[in-house]
């Protein structure tokens, strides 16, 4: 089978295109690097280093699609801070960029698209777990730019003609994840400050808390998604491991040193219902935080 990677040298993106080359299928990349870096890339994969924001690399993109089975659109700028400090930079990107490929893949004929959306869509709520029926209420340009990319998912399904299925992430860890810049996570930034000799900075008191979800299962997830015959017409589902812990927690499992500083706008609280995955995806997160980071903390050098 072929598949397109779109993203494929980003964290999650090169741990996808890994194990479908792995099971012995045809990807091609698609990324521009900015993010992503090609030590994560497959020697076995076809690598295209295209923006896929650039309208004016539609016909190549089609090119590259042609006789796919799914593309998945994994490429995006990421994270809330940065998206609040470079908004119209984040738009082209996250919105323009997505819209390109959706048109890509339906002139290229492929079957189904996988989108990688963003827990970032559901904003901040009181009520726990989160479910896919909630109303989305984004909190940044970054929010709402994941969610814009499920409503065109769904248009495009309705007209025309190729499936879509939207998997919103949550806290997403696992090997390859940036230790630091601007697309670093929690704990990247945590284990590149430890490694630096400077303390873990926490924002706020720390409590706030998150549904930390390993990079192979959400591969498994994309997967999944791929295949299965439940879905196409747009469905938006979560990928999260049901349970979440406080920033505080997750600092205790990497070390001792750290220190509070001023608070900054975010949900105080994620918690997926992953219940559809499991309907629709016959999914289940199979790695639990506690076990992953001491070897973790073993293979950086902690």
């Amino acid at each position: 089978m072929k598949y397109v990677v779109v993203g494929g040298a980003g964290f999650i993106g090169s741990n996808l295109v890994d194990n479908l080359i792995y099971e012995g299928h045809e990807v091609s990349i698609i990324d521009n690097f900015s993010t992503g870096k090609k030590d994560n890339v497959n020697s076995n994969a076809n690598i295209f280093e295209l923006d896929m924001s650039d309208i004016s690399n539609k016909q190549k993109i089609i090119s590259i699609m042609e006789n796919t089975d799914t593309v998945f659109l994994l490429a995006a700028k990421a994270r809330v801070q940065p998206s609040i400090k470079n908004p119209i930079e984040y738009e082209m990107n996250n919105t323009i960029g997505v819209l390109n490929i959706l048109k890509c893949a339906a002139d290229a004929k492929v079957r189904r698209v996988v989108y990688s959306a963003s827990s970032s869509a559901y904003g901040d709520s009181e009520v726990m777990p989160l479910v896919e029926s909630m109303p989305v209420n984004p909190l940044s340009p970054y929010g709402a730019q994941k969610y814009y990319g499920e409503v065109m998912c769904n248009v495009f399904s309705h007209i025309y003609n190729i499936q879509t299925v939207c998997l919103r992430y949550f806290n997403v860890y696992g090997e390859r994840q940036n230790l630091d810049g601007a697309y670093a996570l929690v704990i990247g930034i945590f284990a590149s400050q430890l490694l630096s000799g400077k303390p873990m900075t926490i924002r706020g008191d720390g409590e706030q808390r998150r549904d930390f979800t390993y990079v192979g299962d959400v591969v498994n997830a994309n997967i999944l998604a791929s295949k299965s015959k439940n879905v196409g017409n747009g469905e938006v589902i979560n990928i999260g491991n049901g349970d979440n812990r406080s920033i505080n927690q997750i600092a205790d499992m990497l070390g001792d040193n750290k220190i509070y500083v001023d608070p900054v706008i975010e949900p105080n609280e994620t918690l997926a219902d992953n219940s559809l995955a499991k309907k629709l995806l016959g999914w289940e997160p199979k790695q639990v935080i506690e076990d992953w980071i001491p070897g973790y903390k073993k293979d950086i050098g902690l």
